[in-house]
């Protein structure tokens, strides 16, 4: 849970564990499907049935990274333009 204000940062953090979720759920039922066949090919599967999920976590991790420069972005426009607004007031004195 790294976003923590909001509800937009709710549901990505909902969407983020129900991705992890399919992960952990696309991997075990592959790999449980195809073990009697053999080892190697149940390993293969598991991989693939983890896919989908894997790339949804990867998609949500970059809507928070996204986020997250967002808003460390306005923090440091918010101190340039205090900033600037000193210098200003300092060269009219």
């Amino acid at each position: 849970m790294r976003l923590q204000n909001g509800p937009l940062s709710f549901v990505v953090n909902f969407l983020l564990g129900v991705a992890w979720a399919a992960v952990f759920l696309g991997a075990i039922t592959s790999f449980l499907s195809f073990y009697h066949d053999s080892f190697l090919y149940a390993i293969i599967s598991a991989f693939i049935g983890a896919l989908p999920g894997m790339v949804a976590v990867l998609l949500l991790e970059h809507v928070i990274t996204a986020k997250e420069r967002h808003l460390e972005l306005q923090k440091q426009t918010a101190l340039l333009e205090k900033l600037l607004m000193q210098k200003e007031t300092d060269s009219l004195q």
